[in-house]
């Protein structure tokens, strides 16, 4: 069989033909990566959450009251909702963990005996807003609660012997955070919220912590000693022992990272601590280190203070460029207390600032949005309304994907003059990892 010779004609109109052909190649693959860069460069997206807490009971209990909240949120064009799970240490929810570990003698249901976190979440979805359970009280307790009493063990102590602090919880008694018993109790209790329910995530706030007068219980006394081969400083604000303990809750955290993204992948692990500054050097939260090691998928800062300028100074901070680079960043912004109202044009001025600097925003709390409020429903309302005039959607499978890089230390030296230890029935807690990647 012969092929046909391609007229001549032809040939010379494909030699013609082909510049032009070569030029639109050429162009389409500019445009490809054009739009490539493109849909990389496309702005995060924007957090606009609020949280509701235990001021919020009676709207949660109530399936009524919690379709018109999220739908009042929705025609608002918030597009997050952050509820409470975990305070005063008990679970805002039926907890197994919480019933199994004798900690909890009653369950928290709504008014038709309804789960109230399933049902707003089921409510939430239906609306296209995300919903990420916040745990609120992370390591802190009541000293009255089941969780104190029966686990006197589990809590750790200040220098003096002292174990109860004050703040926004009231008096509190906190979770030894470095305890294996309380790691494995807390990462339980996460991981429960987090199978149990078709949420989005899970949340820690500035109670993920412990305050740096903390720490001098026998436990975290031998595993320092074991692992410095020195007492811990009396000073609680000595920079290697703040280190020391932050190293020990970014590990934690880690961890506990891993186990939330090995049970749901596409679970937003999200974090609200406090301006940096504060969170590591007293609370020994680590957060920029976490942002760093792939630990958080979003960040929300507390940033609760009146002065505009003193605000913009919080939010303005290397710290808050750095984290925004790299994951969805917004501010938490007060709209009131029950006993402390907050003016429209302070929230307004306040949200003003963050859009101009490109970030996010959560309120405190729901309650405080319009209905406890010195300004009419109807007015609040009107100016919320004008924050967010076009939607925001988002979504968790927005949210690029990652696994915590937390490394291990690097193995130690051996002495050629040491001995083989010999365990003993009163040895000191063995170590576990620090971070070497600390920037503090």
């Amino acid at each position: 069989m012969t092929l046909r010779m391609i007229p001549r004609s032809w040939s010379r109109s494909i030699k013609r033909l082909f510049p032009l052909l070569f030029a639109l190649s050429f162009i389409i693959v500019l445009l490809g990566n054009y739009a490539i860069r493109a849909i990389a460069q496309q702005p995060r997206q924007e957090i606009r959450g609020v949280w509701m807490t235990t001021n919020d009971k009676d709207i949660l209990r109530d399936r009524r009251k919690v379709a018109e909240a999220v739908s009042q949120l929705k025609r608002l064009n918030f597009n997050t909702i952050y509820p409470v799970v975990w305070n005063s240490g008990y679970a805002m929810y039926p907890s197994p963990v919480a019933q199994q570990r004798d900690i909890q003698p009653f369950v928290y249901r709504g008014l038709d005996g309804q789960d109230m976190i399933g049902d707003l979440i089921a409510q939430a979805h239906r609306q296209g807003l995300l919903v990420i359970p916040w745990f609120e009280f992370g390591f802190m307790t009541p000293p009255t609660s089941e969780l104190a009493l029966n686990n006197p063990d589990w809590l750790t102590q200040k220098q003096d012997g002292s174990q109860t602090s004050n703040g926004a919880g009231g008096e509190v008694v906190w979770l030894n955070p470095f305890h294996p018993e309380v790691q494995k109790f807390i990462t339980e209790l996460v991981l429960e919220i987090t199978t149990q329910y078709n949420a989005d995530g899970i949340q820690f706030d500035d109670h993920m912590s412990l305050p740096s007068e903390f720490g001098y219980d026998e436990y975290t006394v031998a595993l320092y000693t074991k692992e410095t081969k020195k007492a811990p400083p009396t000073d609680s604000q000595d920079p290697a022992w703040v280190k020391w303990r932050a190293n020990k809750i970014t590990a934690f955290m880690s961890q506990l990272n891993q186990a939330v993204k090995a049970a749901k992948p596409n679970a937003i692990f999200s974090i609200s601590p406090n301006y940096y500054e504060f969170a590591y050097k007293y609370h020994l939260q680590d957060w920029l280190a976490w942002v760093r090691l792939d630990i958080a998928d979003e960040l929300i800062v507390q940033v609760y203070r009146p002065n505009l300028e003193s605000f913009v100074d919080k939010i303005n901070r290397p710290e808050m460029r750095e984290a925004q680079q790299k994951i969805p960043t917004g501010v938490g912004i007060m709209t009131g207390l029950r006993n402390r109202r907050v003016p429209m044009q302070q929230i307004q001025s306040q949200v003003r600032a963050v859009q101009e600097y490109g970030l996010g925003a959560a309120f405190f709390y729901y309650e405080s949005l319009w209905e406890d409020a010195p300004e009419p429903i109807a007015d609040r309302l009107s100016q919320f309304s004008a924050f967010f005039p076009s939607s925001a959607f988002r979504t968790a499978l927005q949210i690029p994907r990652r696994a915590a890089t937390f490394p291990p230390p690097p193995p130690a030296k051996p002495d050629p003059k040491a001995k083989p230890n010999q365990p003993t029935k009163n040895s000191p807690p063995s170590p576990s990892p620090s971070p070497t990647t600390s920037k503090k």
